[in-house]
């Protein structure tokens, strides 16, 4: 197999990752095989060793294969079940991420709307705890609050009292937060602190109108804070446009 052209680790472990995909759909391994040793795949592919043990652990996550410590990884009986799934390994470009907000502010908004109605006095006190969280992490100079903001975001699909809104988020993980995909100074267009003091008043607009039970003002302040995180995306992929 042709060595993997050099590029970035992530470009490096996803092209792994298809690459190995496409040879197992076409039958070259079979079910309770082991796969090459980690040694075989990175003379097949020229990568680093921590590029293959990334991609091994992609294709776990995605439950194709399973990895027995000290024996190998082998191939896993395919589910026959139809299963919603939202594969992360596969979000890594800023466009990528901009399809995953156009999603969540279709999911996201409704589920605002719907926590406005069900929401608890239980879960208010969460959700007023991670939103102080947030608070505190924005002037400190390492970290971006990534914890609090998936948590507070997992909270509203919570608060819904349909378990899928939060079952498809939580699939999402921390992808859900395109800082964690994309450079946060771009996004920050340079100052880290008032990014984050934005996307935290946004976070309190939605916060405040689901405590007064207000249902439209919980939609339209989900709305208007993913619409503004996607537009922030935007500027910031243009950008990088014009460098390049």
């Amino acid at each position: 197999m042709a060595t993997v052209p050099a590029r970035r680790s992530r470009s490096l472990t996803q092209t792994v990752v298809s690459a190995l995909s496409e040879r197992i759909r076409s039958g070259e391994f079979h079910v309770g095989e082991k796969l090459p040793t980690e040694s075989e795949l990175m003379d097949s592919f020229g990568v680093s060793r921590t590029v293959i043990r990334e991609a091994l652990s992609r294709l776990q996550a995605a439950g194709l294969v399973e990895t027995r410590h000290g024996i190998g990884t082998f191939l896993l009986e395919p589910q026959n079940e139809q299963q919603l799934r939202i594969r992360t390994e596969s979000i890594l470009t800023m466009l990528d991420v901009l399809a995953i907000l156009e999603l969540r502010i279709s999911l996201e908004t409704e589920a605002a709307g719907l926590a406005a109605l069900r929401r608890t006095d239980a879960q208010l006190q969460q959700l007023r705890a991670v939103l102080d969280e947030f608070a505190e992490n924005i002037h400190k100079k390492t970290g971006n609050a990534v914890t609090s903001d998936v948590a507070f975001h997992l909270l509203v699909a919570t608060a819904t009292g349909n378990r899928y809104f939060h079952d498809i988020l939580k699939q999402l993980g921390k992808a859900i937060i395109p800082r964690t995909r994309v450079d946060s100074v771009s996004l920050a267009e340079g100052d880290r602190a008032s990014y984050l003091s934005r996307v935290h008043l946004e976070h309190e607009d939605i916060y405040s109108a689901i405590v007064r039970k207000d249902p439209d003002a919980a939609r339209a302040a989900m709305r208007t804070h993913l619409a503004n995180s996607r537009e922030r995306l935007r500027r910031a992929q243009a950008a990088a446009a014009q460098d390049s």
